[in-house]
């Protein structure tokens, strides 16, 4: 596991990764089941999906029950998945699955978010967040390792938050991990 925390003026960006002993594509499938987030994320209650680039979360930061709608931009099977909040508080990131052929997959979780309140901007400061992404990556380890399969998938991509293909490459030339090499402050600028 590895992972580190990072802060702007009001923007704090956390990232965390974990090697899951399993395929890339069993990572993946699973991290496209939202529904089933609150199984391995301790805050978090409930993630509906809305449709096929849009969910609403409900979770429990600092005691505070907040809720929010996030819209999926960037999803390529197997790679990446990177969204931003629309309403609510501010949660932008991104998860990318990277091939280790027999060592299985190494899952990288980057999140942006801004905190509000003087506990969640204290928890941030003392890095609680990033003991929290540490934690359920490990959780998440835990749950596709134990099931040994994913319990859904959904293999379509999402290209600037439009639906594209259901399968294989993006249509617009940039790998996801051409987009995860910029540096994190103007990749997550915009989200």
């Amino acid at each position: 596991m590895t992972g580190r925390s990072t802060k702007g003026d009001k923007m704090h960006k956390v990232e965390a990764a974990i090697q899951c002993d399993v395929p890339c594509a069993a990572a993946y499938n699973q991290w496209t089941q939202f529904e089933d987030f609150p199984e391995f994320m301790e805050n978090v209650e409930q993630v509906q999906q809305l449709d096929d680039t849009r969910l609403h979360w409900v979770a429990d930061v600092a005691g505070k029950r907040l809720e929010w709608d996030a819209e999926i931009i960037e999803q390529e099977p197997d790679r990446l998945i990177s969204w931003k909040s629309l309403e609510g508080p501010i949660n932008n990131g991104a998860v990318q699955f990277e091939d280790l052929g027999e060592m299985g997959c190494r899952v990288k979780l980057m999140l942006t978010y801004a905190p509000e309140t003087f506990t969640e901007k204290a928890g941030a400061a003392f890095g609680f967040v990033q003991g929290q992404v540490e934690a359920d990556l490990k959780r998440f380890k835990e749950f596709i390792e134990g099931r040994g399969r994913p319990t859904g998938a959904w293999r379509g991509e999402v290209h600037r938050g439009r639906k594209g293909r259901t399968h294989g490459r993006g249509r617009f030339g940039q790998t996801p991990a051409d987009a995860l090499q910029t540096e994190p402050s103007s990749r997550f600028k915009d989200l």
